[in-house]
């Protein structure tokens, strides 16, 4: 063991050394192996990230000179070294050094946070300064949904705030609670902060997930009054509706007007006064310190917080594990704290506070979300519709129209400079993002859309331009629209690289059936079927939307979706090298292709771009940036055309005859040349007709993307009121023009939205301007293909077809159980290889298969008890329970749930099986099974043919099947009539199984089936020989019908119930007792036998009880007393049965109530209303002690009125133990 410690300090003393500060050791380990600079320890780490937290200024600069030094090294938690220097103080020549050195300040951690959140926790202003410096983005919101101002406001940094608002942050952003900045620094405490949020704009009366605003957060009345004044000054509103407080204090005032409470509570008292009693403060929360140490120590924790500690100077504990960082708020050391009362926070659950902890305490976090769109509010709370068609069709949001009119509106207030700053200064600033949405159509154009069309086929070989022709249009309508229409200002539309592998499918299906020997018809039917799909897709889109069906598609298993993308991957591998080698014809696995490919002429054409793109890939893993990919493609084409310059011989010419770059359009074609190809009176419907298939899988493939981009682009650029039916609707329009001007589907595209928006795009301005410059880029188009080389194409093409591939099938691997990453790799070489139809087809029939075995590994079984545990509320005689409670091992109760299917029903067979096993039954026979059916949704048939072969296999061993929870008119109970579970079997003989509406029905069945052995061993033990007379036996004596009980021995099992039944009756009485309570006179032997195990009292005792109770007749069907009433009395039966019924919020619940039990004791005894309503199923005989006699009672023989009592609360409590214990296994 010493040996593996000694070794393992060894393998880690640079990172010791950079944590200790000891330089000299850092220069010798690096001067003996250099590599030892980027090993990571066992939590992931570079001896960088050790010295960086620790302020080891020399150390980072040794380290920075080292071979492969990486600033943005991040270790397992994903924190990177900016991201530790920031969070220390008086560090900042540390963080110029990496700011120095290029570090971006925009990585995140793997919970979402950048360097801002860190700095706004730590309150590190300058350090905050320095990264918005640098492009830092106060818009990132962490896996929390919490921005760095949500941390600044939770510490009271009043500067902190101002800062990250003058640098676009959201004021009224909501988290995954709901809360907003100005809940968190009003729940801290913070008065000036919550002041300066409410100046800057925060909504008041915005509530949480648990429906609080922020002022009633405040952690007590000094907070609260601060606030109130401030805001009054301001003249800001922060009660939605003013006097509401005091008509809620009047009104609860009314009902304690004899109250003390009531003298606290007038009119004309102030709102303050009203809130102000003492208030628990929210639990803050603790940052935590670094983590284990890479000796394997742990780091000593301070007394005071660690933010206390790094405020006094101590940088050596603020590197944080960020799987346990967040805020520490019990400091006041905040500058935005001078003029606001001392709050005193406590600091309860901090050792307890990781990162998943919330800023605020549990209780104000367990509500969900607050209602997005889709989300329908209660009946009572829902708005009136406006009038339109656009909310007639159910969406309460606001129309392109209301946006039109109230723009319209404001041009009457306009002046000189808020023209010039409309019309001028904002679309100026809009004009990165554009340029950018430019530059990345054209990438895209030159990707997938020049190959929209087979290029390999001769008929298509010079379509490459009508292809980003087509590409161009489908933008520009999806722009217009989503930039008109969608909750997204800044979304970006385009085509999806997807939809080309289905074009192709069509195409080659359209050339199989019309040949290519008349090429007009036939690119006349193709371009036709493109824009057919196009309209088809969406109308799906629209009718979905429109029917607010948009949940609908998170029922398709998302392998499905996963393995077709890793199949577009495969498609697009393929169609790279198609396009770089400048095959004739469609990619197949042939030998003539692979000689062509591997031939002296084709292999530079292919291999350099293949070679590009994997450098490109490996580029993006170390260092990925959103100019990286664009640059690199920038830089390809620059380069190409330098080295092609460079040599007099090369001429365009040569270039294109030898497939290094696109034939250029033949002169003259215009930017619209695809409409020329649009000759319905050439089209071939029946091949059209063909395709269908391939168009609504195109349609299916389309629609799962949509609830996935769009919550995760909402998520990214923090927009809360998202439709998925709106968006659908968006597509649907957008869709539908595309098809019907002549051109393809389009999709809100996430990336390209993405690094739209965060480059000054989030305006439907800038979203318009796209679409102007696509149009223009659109007109010069054709042009422009005649000079793209083939190789940015293709390395294009290659790079798209690798990450679609490893996203899809390597960066799956592990994450998902075994049988969907073999669904996700069939469908996708299906699809990439052979057809896309029919791999979406397996896809289907894969993902069911999958459903069914995953489904069947889950037992349907919830709970299994014995009788013992599980007991019907019959509250019964002491013997009969005690006997029950003996015999009770031989009912077993068995609750299934969920659907009952061929899959799962599997189980339930073996557990029958089981129990009826030979060795299991010998050594714990049963004589009951009951299947509970509260928790089942459904069966299928097989499921219910088993329950009739599990009832065979039970009668074999004389075990009797009773069905709970059954109704015959219910749809399970229908399937299972229809096997004939129900009916007798007469050849063989087997009886059917007995039904029962509820699981305590069953119960109660099958213990007073036990009982029927006690009542014959009672009967038979009372009985002497003495008392029978001598009887002559006749010699020809006739059949005799034997007795159910004959054969009561000779079985284990009935051994067993004899045992229990001569236990219950020896245990509870002697037999001289028996035979003295015979004389005695009712109501004494009822109270004797009622009050067995309760009471250690004689018969001479409760003797003197006899004459306060008075005996009471009740018919079948008259009501003793209902719920509500006052306590008439409390009731001992002596023949009958009641029945108590419970009816509670919750759900109802009843119990029998038989002769020798106790009825009504607990409101009677603690003058409480009855909570249930009790009524006699039979003719019943009772005595009862009433009010007026218990008092008596208690004046005249306090002894026995206090024994009287304690009986009645240990009745009480075994009703309570009864009715837990039954309502614990219903809910199992």
């Amino acid at each position: 063991m010493d040996n593996d410690t000694n070794a393992q300090q060894a393998r880690f003393a640079i990172h010791d050394a950079a944590r200790n500060g000891q330089t000299r050791v850092v220069e010798s380990l690096l001067n003996a192996d250099s590599r030892l600079a980027n090993r990571r320890d066992d939590d992931d780490r570079l001896p960088l990230h050790w010295a960086t937290s620790y302020a080891r200024m020399p150390i980072v600069e040794i380290l920075a000179e080292q071979r492969g030094f990486d600033v943005d090294a991040q270790d397992g938690a994903g924190w990177t070294p900016l991201m530790i220097a920031v969070s220390l103080k008086d560090a900042d020549a540390l963080v110029d050094f990496l700011l120095a050195k290029s570090a971006n300040v925009n990585t995140k951690t793997n919970n979402g946070q950048v360097a801002l959140h860190f700095t706004a926790s730590k309150s590190n202003l300058d350090a905050a300064r320095k990264l918005i410096e640098r492009k830092a983005t106060a818009r990132v919101k962490d896996k929390r949904g919490q921005l760095p101002l949500h941390r600044a406001a939770a510490v009271g940094h009043v500067a902190m705030i101002k800062l990250m608002l003058d640098n676009n942050s959201p004021v009224n952003a909501t988290d995954m609670d709901g809360s907003t900045a100005l809940h968190h620094a009003i729940a801290e405490g913070h008065g000036e902060a919550a002041v300066t949020l409410l100046k800057a704009g925060a909504e008041p009366h915005k509530r949480d997930s648990n429906g609080a605003l922020a002022i009633n957060l405040a952690p007590d009345a000094k907070v609260r009054s601060y606030i109130e004044r401030a805001a009054e000054e301001e003249g800001i509103e922060l009660y939605a509706s003013a006097g509401v407080r005091e008509q809620t204090a009047e009104l609860s005032s009314s009902f304690l007007s004899d109250s003390e409470i009531s003298q606290h509570f007038s009119p004309d008292k102030q709102a303050s006064e009203a809130f102000s009693s003492p208030r628990r403060h929210p639990t803050t929360i603790q940052e935590r310190s670094e983590p284990v140490t890479p000796d394997g120590s742990e780091v000593p924790a301070p007394a005071s917080s660690e933010l206390t500690e790094a405020l006094k100077g101590h940088p050596a504990d603020e590197y944080m594990d960020p799987a346990n960082d967040y805020l520490d708020e019990t400091t006041s050391r905040s500058n935005s704290r001078a003029h606001v009362p001392d709050v005193v926070v406590t600091d309860d659950d901090a050792e307890n506070a990781s990162e998943a902890t919330p800023l605020l305490p549990r209780e104000r976090l367990t509500i969900p979300r607050k209602q997005t769109y889709d989300a329908a509010p209660a009946v009572e709370e829902q708005s009136k519709p406006k009038p339109g068609t656009w909310n007639r069709i159910g969406h309460q949001y606001p129309s392109p129209l209301f946006h039109l009119r109230r723009a319209f509106l404001a041009l009457r207030n306009w002046n000189l400079r808020t023209v010039g700053r409309k019309a001028v200064l904002e679309p100026v600033s809009m004009l990165p993002s554009v340029f950018l949405g430019l530059l990345l159509n054209l990438l895209d154009a030159l990707s997938y859309g020049i190959i929209l069309f087979p290029l390999g086929e001769p008929v298509f070989a010079d379509m490459g331009p009508d292809g980003v022709s087509m590409f161009y249009v489908s933008c520009i309508i999806s722009q217009l629209t989503y930039s008109t229409g969608s909750i997204f200002r800044g979304g970006v539309g385009s085509e999806m690289i997807e939809v080309v592998p289905f074009f192709h499918k069509m195409t080659y299906l359209i050339i199989n059936r019309m040949g290519t020997e008349d090429p007009a018809a036939l690119r006349a039917t193709v371009i036709t079927s493109y824009a057919m799909s196009s309209i088809i897709t969406g109308l799906v889109f629209f009718v979905l939307g429109s029917a607010k069906l948009g949940t609908l598609v998170n029922f398709f298993p998302h392998s499905i979706l996963t393995g077709c993308i890793g199949g577009v991957g495969i498609f697009l591998f393929l169609t790279g090298i198609e396009v770089s080698a400048r095959l004739d014809g469609n990619f197949e696995f042939t030998l003539e292709v692979a000689r062509t490919l591997f031939s002296a002429h084709t292999v530079p054409l292919w291999i350099p771009p293949l070679a590009l793109a994997v450098l490109l890939l490996t580029v993006k893993h170390f260092y990925d940036r959103a100019w990286l990919v664009p640059a690199y493609y920038i830089g390809i084409t620059a380069i190409f055309y330098i080295v092609t310059t460079a040599v007099p011989s090369i001429t365009m010419t040569n270039l294109r005859d030898s497939g290094w770059v696109f034939e250029a359009p033949a002169a003259g074609v215009p930017f619209y040349n695809f409409y020329s190809h649009y000759k319905f009176n050439l089209v071939d419907w029946g091949a059209i007709w063909m395709t269908i298939p391939s168009q609504l899988a195109l349609t299916f493939f389309g629609i799962l993307h949509v609830p996935i981009n769009v919550p995760n682009l909402a998520i990214v650029v923090q927009e809360d009121n998202v439709s998925i039916n709106r968006e659908l609707i968006m597509h649907g329009i957008s869709n539908t023009l595309s098809g019907c001007v002549g051109s393809i589907q389009n999709y809100l595209v996430f990336v390209n939205s993405v690094l739209f928006i965060d480059n000054g795009g989030n305006n439907r301005l800038a979203g318009y301007m796209l679409a102007v410059a696509t149009a223009g880029l659109w007109v010069a188009g054709p042009v422009v293909i005649g000079y793209v080389p083939v190789m940015v194409v293709g390395t294009l093409i290659y790079m798209l077809g690798i990450e679609l591939a490893q996203e899809a099938l390597v960066s799956t691997y592990g994450k998902l159980h075994r049988l969907e990453h073999f669904t996700i790799i069939v469908i996708a070489l299906v699809m990439g290889i052979y057809d896309f139809v029919v791999g979406i087809g397996i896809g289907i029939g894969l993902a069911c298969l999958v459903y069914v075995v995953q489904t069947s590994r889950k037992t349907v079984i919830r709970a299994e008890f014995t009788g013992t545990v599980a007991e019907s509320t019959v509250r019964r005689h002491p013997r009969q329970r005690n006997y029950l409670h003996m015999a009770g091992k031989q009912i077993r109760v068995v609750k299934l749930g969920g659907y009952l299917f061929f899959g799962s029903i599997v189980k339930v067979e073996k557990k029958v099986r089981a129990l009826v096993d030979a060795e299991a039954f010998a050594a714990s026979p049963i004589r009951y099974l009951v299947l509970d059916f509260s928790h089942v949704t459904g069966i299928d048939f097989s499921a219910a043919e088993a329950f009739t072969r599990m009832n065979r296999i039970l009668h074999s061993r004389e075990v009797k099947l009773s069905m709970a929870s059954v109704s015959l008119e219910s749809e399970v109970g229908k399937s299972l009539q229809m096997v004939g579970l129900f009916i007798d079997s007469e050849e063989p003989p087997i009886p059917a199984p007995k039904v029962f509406e509820d699981l305590n029905g069953a119960l109660e069945g099958c213990e007073n089936e036990l009982l029927m052995v006690l009542n014959e061993k009672q009967k038979h033990a009372a009985h002497k020989l003495e008392d029978s007379p001598p009887m002559p036996i006749a010699q020809d004596q006739p059949h005799l019908q034997p007795s159910p009980f004959e054969g009561m021995l000779g079985s284990p099992r009935r051994d067993f119930l004899y045992q229990a039944a001569t236990s219950a009756i020896t245990e509870t009485r002697e037999p001289a007792e028996h035979s003295k309570w015979q004389h005695f006179k009712q109501p004494l032997p009822l109270i004797l036998q009622a009050f067995q195990d309760l009471t250690n009292k004689a018969e001479d005792f409760w003797f003197r009880a006899v004459p306060y109770f008075t005996k009471r007749e009740f018919v079948k069907g008259q009501m003793l007393y209902n719920r509500g009433d006052k306590p008439d009395g409390f009731y001992l039966l002596q023949s009958g049965i009641l029945r108590a019924e419970y009816y509670l919020d919750q759900g109802n619940y009843h119990e029998s109530i038989v002769a020798g039990t106790t009825c009504g004791e607990l409101p009677f005894f603690s003058e409480t209303k009855r909570t249930s309503s009790v009524i006699a199923e039979q003719d019943c005989i009772a005595w009862l002690l009433k009010p007026e006699q218990w008092e008596d009672l208690q004046r005249k023989d306090n002894e026995v009125a206090k024994e009287l009592l304690k009986v009645g609360l240990k009745l009480s409590a075994e009703r309570m133990n009864a009715i837990t214990n039954y309502v614990l296994i219903t809910a199992s």
